[in-house]
C-alpha cells in the first residue's frame, strides 16, 4: 500500500481542519454550485439569460478545450469518471487528478512531476476557481471543469457534469455509448437520486461529522432506513431503475464501495458492512467487475483522503491496510435476474487508456 501521508508538503500550508456541523450538530452540506452548463446547442460562451448580469452562463461543447479535474479519492468525482469513461471521452475531455489529501486551501495536484497540473500548470485547483472568481466564496470542489486556454473553472456542478456528458456530447461519443438517462425512465431516475443523495451518499457524511450524539443517532437509523430499502428494491432487480445500468447506478457505485473501507468505521456507520447485506453485495460486485466502474476505482487513495485528511475525526493520519477488497472480484450471481448491463445496440467500453490505469485491487 502506498503511503500517501509520506509528502510533508502537503501538511506545510494546513490552516486547521474543517468544521461541517451546524450549532446543533448535523452535518450540513453546501449544495450551491457554479451552475454553469456545456451544451451542444450554443456556439459561443453566452448567458442562459441574457437580461441578467448573474445568470448561469451555457458554453459550447469542444473537444480539446475543457480539462476535468477529479480525484479518485472523492465519490461525486468518481460519478464523472464512470460517466467519461462509458461515453467514451478520454479523447475528447482530459483529465487531470489530484492528490487525495488535501488542506482548507483545496486539492492540489501532488501526483503530478513538480506537483503542477501538466496541463493547466497550477499547483491547486482553487487557481482555476480564483481566476474566474478571485473572491469565490465557497469550498473548492471536484469535480471541476476547467477552460483549458483561459484557466478558468467553468462549472462543478457535479449533477449536472454526467448528465450533460450523457446527453449533450452526444456527437463526440464512442459507438455503442449507453445512454444513462433515458426519457421514458427520468421521472423514476430522479426520484430514486433524490432519495440516494439525501439519505445515503450525504447520509454517510451525516454520520461522519455529526457534532452531537444525538445528530448521529438520527442521521445513522436514516442511513440504514435507505440501505434497507435498497436492499429489498435490488431483491427482484439487477439496477435500481429499469434493465440496465443508468445515472441511478453511476451516483450509488461511488458510496457503496467506500462503504466498507471507510464509512464502516471511519464514519461510525457500523450497523453492518456492505458485504453484509446479500443484495446490495452482490449488486456492488457486479457493477465494480462492470468496465466504467471497477476500473475507474483507487481505494488506497480512497482510504488516504479519509484517514489522510479528516484529522478532526483521524488526529493521526494512520491509514488502514484493511478490508480484503479483492472480494469485490467475486462471482456476483446477479446475472439471475432480469436485465443486462447495456441496452442493445450498447456495449462496453474498451480498455482503460495507460495513463488513467488505477492500481489492481488487492
Amino acid at each position: 500500500m502506498k503511503n500517501y501521508n509520506e509528502n510533508e508538503a502537503l501538511f506545510a500550508d494546513w490552516a486547521g481542519d474543517a468544521r461541517n456541523a451546524s450549532p446543533d450538530g448535523e452535518f450540513v452540506r453546501d449544495t450551491n454550485y457554479i451552475e454553469d452548463r456545456i451544451v451542444a446547442s450554443v456556439s459561443e460562451r453566452t448567458r442562459q439569460d441574457p437580461d441578467r448580469a448573474d445568470s448561469a452562463e451555457l458554453w459550447p461543447v469542444a473537444a480539446g478545450k475543457y480539462r476535468l479535474i477529479a480525484a479518485r479519492a472523492c465519490p461525486w468525482a468518481h460519478r464523472t469518471l464512470i460517466v467519461r469513461r462509458l461515453m467514451g471521452l478520454e479523447n475528447v475531455i482530459s483529465l487531470g487528478l489530484a492528490h487525495p489529501i488535501h488542506d482548507v486551501r483545496s486539492w492540489n495536484f501532488q501526483l503530478d512531476e513538480g506537483g503542477l497540473d501538466p496541463v493547466l500548470q497550477i499547483p491547486r485547483l482553487q487557481e482555476a476557481y480564483f481566476n474566474r472568481f478571485p473572491n469565490y466564496p465557497r469550498g473548492i470542489t471536484v469535480p471541476a471543469i476547467v477552460d483549458i486556454e483561459t484557466k478558468q473553472v467553468v462549472t462543478n456542478d457535479y449533477a449536472s457534469i454526467t448528465l450533460d456528458f450523457n446527453s449533450e456530447w452526444k456527437q463526440f461519443h464512442r459507438e455503442g455509448a449507453p445512454d444513462l438517462y433515458p426519457e421514458e425512465l427520468r421521472e423514476e431516475i430522479d426520484a430514486v437520486n433524490k432519495r440516494v443523495f439525501t439519505e445515503v451518499n450525504n447520509g454517510v457524511y451525516r454520520c461522519g461529522f455529526a457534532g452531537t450524539q444525538e445528530a448521529y443517532g438520527k442521521a445513522y437509523d436514516r442511513l440504514f432506513t435507505a440501505l434497507d430499502w435498497l436492499e429489498e428494491r435490488l431483491s427482484t432487480r439487477r439496477y435500481l431503475v429499469g434493465d440496465h445500468i443508468t445515472e441511478a447506478d453511476v451516483r450509488l457505485f461511488p458510496t457503496l464501495v467506500r462503504f466498507d473501507a471507510c464509512y464502516f468505521s471511519h464514519f461510525k456507520c457500523n450497523r453492518n458492512m456492505i458485504k453484509d447485506m446479500p443484495n446490495l453485495w452482490g449488486y456492488l460486485r457486479d457493477l465494480f467487475q462492470t468496465p466504467g466502474f471497477g476500473d475507474t476505482t483507487d481505494l488506497d487513495q480512497v482510504k488516504a483522503h479519509y484517514y489522510g485528511t479528516h484529522t478532526e475525526i483521524n488526529p493521526t493520519r494512520v491509514i488502514p491496510k484493511g478490508p480484503r477488497m479483492a472480494d469485490l472480484l467475486t462471482p456476483h450471481d446477479r446475472d439471475r435476474l432480469p436485465g443486462q448491463p447495456f441496452a442493445p445496440g450498447s456495449t462496453a467500453p474498451g480498455p482503460v487508456p495507460e495513463s488513467e490505469q488505477p492500481p489492481a485491487v488487492h
